[in-house]
């Protein structure tokens, strides 16, 4: 039923009804999901009528640091210290998670959140001279930068220190549906799981948006210690989920849909393994395929 694990075949997402959807879950837990029951008119062939549905929530998540406003994001309201820690990171507010020296999470206006971080104050200046340079420029308007030169920031070279196992490789796709809890109930996200070497699943996240799932993600494997192993991603790999995944260090990435020409670039600069058009029995390598072990035993 869920559209992010698909076979050679893709699948797609056919919710069923109400009862179908529940049936012998404890819908107590879903709200802590992120997700929220609404009435619906639902249509079956030539049938219709009223039923109740459960769909994905969206707040508005507001990250500050040292007491200022940064940005605003639409999140699923779950993980939000994962999503500010992996942000902040991905983002190079900060170098290493001991640059953060707090994260404090507060209701906002309109139902949304704020996570206020404290970080170090060599970072903070930092942020404050970029923010100050930004605010300074003119030109085409884009992310409030002059040119794509500056649009696409420069990606940190990642090391050579992993290796995955294609024996594991059909087991690290199936791990998403077992994140997706969000995603099964309602159709409407996606995820992202950190895989150890040896095939075991380390850890998810899934949201709405795909960069949030990433940030999520990337803030529970640094909080949580993992260094080894792969990243998956249930989205296509844009040049921006490759490069949030580069600088905190990712060395690998399966990615379920496709890959742009410029994440391709990107990840061949930057030495990071892209895998992308994930299946169970088929993918594309696009990248680094020397990470790969038993890339070459295979047809």
């Amino acid at each position: 039923m869920n559209a992010h694990i698909p076979g050679d075949d893709m699948p797609a997402f056919l919710p069923g009804t109400f009862a179908d959807l529940t049936a012998g879950e404890d819908s107590s837990s879903f709200p802590a999901l992120g997700a929220k029951e609404v009435e619906i008119v639902r249509i079956a062939e030539s049938t219709s009528g009223p039923d109740k549905d459960w769909v994905a929530e969206e707040i508005p998540v507001a990250i500050a640091y040292n007491g200022i406003s940064h940005t605003v994001m639409m999140t699923t309201p779950t993980m939000l210290e994962d999503f500010a820690v992996g942000f902040t990171l991905a983002e190079g507010i900060v170098s290493s998670l001991s640059e953060i020296h707090d994260i404090t999470v507060m209701d906002g206006c309109r139902g949304g959140k704020t996570v206020e971080l404290t970080i170090s104050s060599e970072a903070f200046w930092k942020l404050k001279d970029h923010r100050r340079s930004i605010a300074g420029r003119t030109g085409c308007g884009i992310c409030g930068v002059e040119s794509l030169t500056d649009a696409v920031r420069p990606t940190p070279q990642v090391p050579f220190t992993q290796t995955f196992d294609l024996a594991h490789y059909r087991g690290a796709l199936d791990y998403l549906q077992h994140i997706e809890k969000l995603g099964s109930l309602t159709g409407c996200t996606h995820a992202a799981a950190w895989v150890h070497p040896d095939g075991s699943l380390a850890g998810g996240a899934e949201d709405v948006g795909r960069h949030v799932a990433l940030d999520k993600l990337l803030g529970l494997r640094a909080r949580s210690g993992w260094k080894d192993g792969a990243l998956v991603i249930s989205s296509r790999a844009s040049y921006e989920m490759i490069q949030k995944a580069a600088m905190c260090g990712v060395e690998i990435v399966l990615a379920v849909s496709a890959p742009t020409a410029l994440a391709i670039e990107v990840a061949r600069k930057a030495g990071v393994t892209l895998v992308a058009f994930c299946r169970r029995s088929k993918a594309n390598v696009y990248t680094h395929p020397e990470r790969l072990i038993g890339l070459g035993s295979r047809a």
